[in-house]
């Protein structure tokens, strides 16, 4: 290899890693926890349903997120029937078993989805490290030649 050619292919690799590599991790990591966040939603959304004061016909006091973490107090008539997103802003109404057969499927869902970038966040780690080392080695053969 050129002395020359060194430097630049350090700077292609530098390039590589912190606009491609690092980015992408970034991304993963973000979709990674906006998963485990949905999860959570739906797991605390179960928990309420299946409260036994929740009972058919009994009107139920509840706090309602009005949005930027601004809740208000609400009571429901009816919490026989409620309404819960299934996805790209659309809410579909459930009954309480129905509600509660659809969060399981979601958060099943959902899990396999944040296993699945979880696994892409590893190999993405990975390649990162080998670049890392790529570079150390660069670094090594760059030094050598400078000492001759």
């Amino acid at each position: 290899m050129e002395n020359s050619s060194i430097p630049h292919k350090v700077l292609q690799y530098e390039t590589f890693l912190n606009e491609t590599l690092r980015g992408d991790l970034q991304k993963l990591t973000k979709l990674r926890d906006k998963c485990y966040e949905e999860i959570a939603q739906y797991m605390q959304l179960q928990n309420v349903l299946e409260r036994p004061e929740i009972s058919d016909g009994k009107p139920l006091k509840a706090q309602v997120d009005l949005g930027c973490n601004f809740h208000a107090q609400a009571v429901i008539t009816d919490p026989s029937k409620i309404f819960v997103c299934v996805g790209y802003g659309f809410y579909v109404e459930f009954t309480k078993p129905e509600a509660i057969v659809f969060i399981k499927k979601r958060t099943e869902y959902l899990n396999s989805n944040a296993q699945k970038l979880s696994k892409d966040m590893v190999s993405v780690r990975a390649q990162i490290r080998m670049v890392l080392e790529g570079l150390k080695e660069l670094y090594g053969i760059h030094e050598n030649l400078e000492q001759k």
